[in-house]
């Protein structure tokens, strides 16, 4: 029996018994690759089997993984079917909401070119939630990443802001480079671009200020939008 080329899905030999187990294995393998979704990328350790569920494999796995680090592994009848991906492949991931390359080595997140060595461009938005503190300004825990090629922040109330008239968004040292006198009420936003592209060297937070008072509550959904490279996976 023979495969195709891509996908190794088994084709049918000339009187070959019980047809129907091959076709059925090949249309359960399109089912899994087709559909072009995975429900987690990353996980080293099986989740209980829910058929029709796909995964990427983390590296180091145990259990029923073990050895098929970086492969898709697809529910299937109560166990597990395993796909070695090919150089190219996309999927979205359903538990991080963005697209993962398979650049030949690794999966990368939201690549927009990929060199044969698998140096990667990505383009990608950094998204969590900050409860304001109770001052004047707020210091975001979470960091615009190193060597971050930032081209703006976005943010949404999520909960009300009370203490403060209005709020500016930026970074230290520069506490308006993104927007101020942004609105304070639930689902109210402000979106600031950078004037040209920049590049932020270490990890830098980002800085909410009040302004027209100080904060006592509120939260917001905080989204930094940028790019960023890697380099040439190892020989």
């Amino acid at each position: 029996m023979t495969d195709t080329p891509n996908l190794n899905l088994a084709l049918i030999d000339p009187a070959q018994a019980q047809k129907h187990i091959t076709v059925n294995e090949v249309i359960a393998r399109l089912d899994c690759l087709v559909a072009g979704s995975v429900n987690t990328s990353g996980q080293t350790t099986p989740p209980a089997i829910v058929d029709g569920e796909a995964h990427i494999i983390g590296a180091g796995a145990s259990g029923a993984w073990t050895g098929h680090d970086q492969e898709i592994a697809f529910a299937i009848n109560g166990g597990w079917s395993f796909y070695v991906a090919q150089t190219g492949w996309q999927v979205w991931s359903l538990e991080s909401h963005q697209w993962l390359f398979f650049g030949g080595a690794v999966w990368v997140p939201q690549v927009v070119a990929c060199s044969p060595g698998s140096a990667v461009t990505a383009q990608r938005v950094l998204e969590f939630d900050h409860v304001l503190s109770a001052a004047a300004s707020s210091t975001s825990d979470e960091m615009i990443p190193d060597k971050a090629i930032v081209f703006g922040i976005s943010a949404r109330v999520i909960a009300p802001i009370d203490g403060a008239a209005s709020w500016s968004l930026g970074v230290p040292g520069n506490p308006d480079r993104y927007g101020s006198g942004f609105g304070t009420s639930l689902n109210s936003s402000g979106e600031g671009v950078t004037g040209q592209p920049l590049a932020y060297y270490g990890g830098t937070p980002v800085v909410i200020t009040a302004q027209g008072g100080s904060f006592t509550s509120g939260t917001l959904r905080i989204a930094v939008h940028y790019q960023s490279i890697s380099a040439p996976r190892p020989v």
